[in-house]
């Protein structure tokens, strides 16, 4: 089993930045994907980042790119997720997400694909 949690959540001025991070525990895959997702209210989860726990691809969703970045420490075992230029709409509750082990050519974004999640961490960014 692998556990994630997520902390760096908080309020925020529209403009400003917050970093997530995602820390696994427990029986990790080094080619799993760990991905980042969100869900606001009354909306569906959606997909945010994604990045193979090896290194190499990311993906990101249109709306975050040019202003979140991914990055890990595998000593730490731990993901990043660096949100710059926040709006308002990105306010959601940020999910970290893992796969079992993984060996597509791209990373997924569907959240069906995703087998381990976290509990949450809430990003509120107000105008």
């Amino acid at each position: 089993q692998v556990q994630l949690a997520e902390s760096g959540g908080g309020l925020v001025q529209a403009g400003g930045s917050l970093r997530l991070s995602c820390a696994a525990s427990g029986r990790t895959f080094s080619s799993s994907v760990v991905g980042w997702f969100r869900q606001a209210p009354g909306k569906e989860r959606e997909f945010v980042a994604a990045i193979r726990w090896s290194g190499g691809s990311t993906s990101y969703t249109d709306s975050v790119k040019g202003r979140f970045t991914l990055s890990r420490d595998n000593a730490k075992n731990t993901v990043y997720l660096q949100m710059n230029s926040l709006k308002p709409e990105d306010t959601a509750v940020y999910y970290c997400a893992a796969t079992r082990a993984w060996g597509g050519a791209s990373v997924p974004t569907m959240t069906t694909l995703y087998y381990f999640w976290g509990q949450g961490t809430q990003v509120t960014v107000s105008s």
